[in-house]
């Protein structure tokens, strides 16, 4: 394979980061999972910033680290680019000079090395400030520029720590789209570090999900999507998940409660449901819906154009579930902190799930 390939056993103190990865050429896989799961350290091996304490990185073909021969290239010595959070851009020099940087270490003549730049800022859209210095140039503009310079050293792996964290709402929007069709050109392998699901979900091709130093989930966006299997991973992109035995269409809980699903299966099984599929109300409503639970408010948040309630105590004593409901039902309910509801939920739009992948 001539794209990445990396076994990464990193120990730093109490902190241990097992991660194996593989990236096609033309693939882009975003790495995403909470502060401190190890993402960013992942990223910082593979440029060769933090060294591996076991293990082994190849790009394109050749071994830049292997702990079994000690061998070990350093940053400037393998083929990687890399667009760090806060951009790293020479704040005393010229945007042009900037994204010649690069090849010029790699040896290009100066005249050489800016005509190059100054395609690369071209293809970025960036070629109004290529004599700007870099201190002068907005969030957004940095970023293109950053971009650029990663670019033109040809890197065979491109590297993006939280690429779009620093701009602004409306920027970051507008950058996500043209990121996108960058990188839908790179022909080398690219690993993108992120905690935003929409980014994710635009940029990356595959995604692997790691949590306190380990892979959790990985698949396309769609997959890990609809079928999250850790709590995280599940508010990450919007769904509850319960744990419980399946029989049937009937999942029963750990605390006795239990949810009847669309899905008839038998044994561990995971349940998924969206917020908007959850019906609240003040008093036991009539009818015998099919799942039906009792449960207290303790928090309300805005959630794009309504509101997230959370709810304890639901569909079980040790469980807790996400409704997402208008602006005016939170009005007209009434609903509050510390407040007793009803919960409700289709069985139609309840999906269950086995445990394991296979």
């Amino acid at each position: 394979m001539s794209g990445l390939l990396a076994e990464l056993d990193i120990r730093r103190g109490d902190f241990s980061l097992l991660l194996e990865l593989a990236v096609r050429p033309g693939e882009v896989v975003a790495l995403l999972g909470p502060n401190g799961a190890g993402k960013s350290t992942a990223l910082r091996a593979l440029a060769g910033l933090v060294p591996v304490s076991r293990g082994r990185v190849t790009i394109g073909g050749q071994a830049v680290e292997d702990t079994a021969s000690g061998r070990r290239l350093p940053p400037h010595r393998r083929s990687v680019g890399v667009v760090f959070q806060d951009y790293l851009l020479f704040p005393h020099l010229s945007v042009v000079d900037n994204v010649a940087f690069g090849p010029r270490t790699q040896g290009m003549r100066k005249d050489a090395a800016r005509a190059m730049a100054q395609e690369w800022l071209r293809r970025v859209g960036a070629a109004d400030i290529a004599l700007a210095r870099a201190r002068q140039i907005s969030g957004g503009q940095a970023q293109r520029v950053a971009l650029a310079r990663a670019l033109a050293t040809r890197p065979q792996l491109l590297l993006l720590d939280e690429p779009l964290a620093a701009l602004d709402a409306r920027t970051r929007l507008g950058i996500r789209g043209e990121l996108r069709r960058h990188l839908s050109t790179f022909e080398g392998a690219a690993v993108l570090v992120t905690h935003d699901p929409i980014d994710a979900a635009v940029l990356a091709d595959r995604l692997v999900v790691v949590e306190d130093g380990r892979v959790v989930q990985q698949g396309t966006p769609s997959e890990v999507a609809r079928r999250p299997r850790t709590d995280y991973v599940a508010r990450l992109v919007g769904l509850n998940l319960l744990l419980g035995q399946s029989s049937g269409h009937r999942v029963t809980l750990p605390d006795g409660g239990s949810i009847t699903t669309s899905t008839a299966l038998d044994g561990d099984a995971f349940t998924a449901f969206r917020p908007a599929a959850v019906s609240l109300f003040t008093s036991r409503p009539d009818g015998s819906p099919r799942n039906l639970w009792q449960g207290r408010i303790v928090g309300l948040e805005p959630h794009g154009e309504g509101v997230r309630v959370e709810l304890t105590g639901t569909p079980d004593a040790g469980s807790s579930l996400l409704a997402e409901v208008t602006q005016a039902a939170v009005a007209d309910l009434d609903l509050l902190p510390g407040k007793e509801v009803w919960a409700s939920v289709k069985a139609s739009d309840v999906e269950s799930y086995p445990l394991s992948h296979g």
